[in-house]
């Protein structure tokens, strides 16, 4: 999907990843992040932001819940990050990252409300009266008052496969009532994803039927006489689309992508973000015409197209082209277009979810100075592996 910006905006990425792949520092299925670039687009995020007095909390989950990275990001100015599921802000809290905004994709479950709680966070998104009446019950033990946040869709929203959830904008007022009667909680905010979706047509970012709902919300709230803190609006969080959606009352947003540049807006390398990751394998084997590389680290949503190539004692790399891959299925490998030799270096570019890999992850430093320093190998979850491989 990002071949081309990669080579555009970071071909020194390609350089680093192919040489730690030759001298066996890094194995196939790796995932390496460019940490200066990534610092870089952290810095020009909170920038931006600041100027349209937008707050931002760290989305990890892209980047494998990466403990040493974030915290790196946090130095920068970030105050913390947003874990969309519950082992994400466990392992996050276990690392000491300061927990933000937690409960939005994925509600915490019974017997973790309490261990959340103890780590203050700003605020914790509800999809129903059942979970704000234990967030509340749980507060209250602990003898504080937890802000929440409720998640609204509309029956015409969008709402991606197995994210379903949230309450709905005509049971908005009876459910307020609900939450006023418990005195552990405070209703501080309003949430929806995704707020804004990439339209390949017109190639550019566009606000959603689910960003109207949100407003909606927030100004029947401001009916009701409350008055919110927080309207935080994820999805697609970026030095171009912060002043869209300040414009739209968004107070809060949530860059993931945008920090190794590989949100959809990109494809052409025109972003202020540059790309800060590849993705590198190895060709595994031939069938049938074509090649087999070694997988592990497809997300099913990262639309990859092309693949460079660097078979051995070639002056530049092939790009070929990456095979339809079906569906259901799990990518043990990756089908490559035509026979290629076996044991070339694969190195890929697409939007990917580190979180529900099998990956490893390097992270590197030094990159653009031409002083690359491999500063750890971790896991797809954030626990540290080893130094290299080497």
């Amino acid at each position: 999907m990002f071949i081309d910006s990669l080579k555009k905006q970071n071909p020194k990425l390609i350089e680093v990843a192919k040489k730690l792949w030759q001298q066996g520092v890094i194995l196939p299925d790796t995932y390496i992040i460019d940490v200066d670039q990534v610092l870089d687009n952290g810095r020009r995020l909170l920038k931006v932001a600041e100027q349209y007095g937008i707050e931002l909390y760290l989305m990890t989950k892209q980047i494998g819940r990466n403990p040493w990275l974030t915290n790196k990001l946090i130095e920068l100015g970030y105050r913390g990050a947003v874990a969309v599921d519950f082992r994400e802000a466990y392992s996050l809290s276990q690392h000491g990252i300061p927990l933000c905004h937690i409960g939005h994709l994925v509600q915490i479950p019974t017997h973790l409300i309490e261990t959340m709680l103890r780590h203050n966070p700003d605020i914790i998104t509800v999809f129903s009266l059942e979970k704000a009446q234990s967030i509340s019950d749980a507060a209250e033990k602990l003898g504080r008052v937890q802000p929440v946040m409720l998640k609204v869709f509309d029956k015409r929203d969008t709402v991606f496969p197995c994210q379903e959830a949230g309450i709905t904008f005509s049971e908005l007022d009876t459910v307020v009532d609900a939450l006023k009667q418990m005195p552990g909680i405070k209703l501080s905010g309003l949430t929806h994803f995704p707020c804004l979706s990439w339209n390949a047509r017109y190639q550019t970012t566009l606000p959603t039927t689910n960003l109207l709902t949100l407003i909606r919300a927030q100004n029947r709230l401001e009916q009701l006489g409350i008055k919110l803190s927080q309207i935080n609006a994820p999805s697609a969080s970026s030095c171009s689309t912060i002043p869209l959606l300040a414009k739209y009352g968004a107070t809060h947003l949530e860059p993931g992508h945008a920090l190794t540049g590989t949100i959809p807006a990109n494809i052409s390398g025109r972003e202020p973000e540059h790309i800060a990751m590849v993705y590198v394998t190895e060709i595994s084997h031939h069938y049938d015409g074509n090649s087999y590389c070694y997988g592990g680290g497809y997300y099913k949503r990262g639309h990859m197209k092309h693949a460079l190539v660097f078979p051995e004692y070639a002056i530049s790399p092939k790009t070929v082209h990456i095979l339809h891959l079906g569906d259901p299925y799990i990518d043990y490998h990756l089908p490559l277009s035509g026979v290629l030799p076996i044991g070339s270096p694969v190195i890929m570019c697409f939007r990917t979810q580190i979180f529900v890999t099998r990956s490893d992850v390097a992270l590197v430093s030094g990159i653009q100075t031409n002083s690359p320093k491999l500063e750890g190998i971790y896991d797809s979850q954030g626990n540290w592996k080893n130094s290299g491989y080497a």
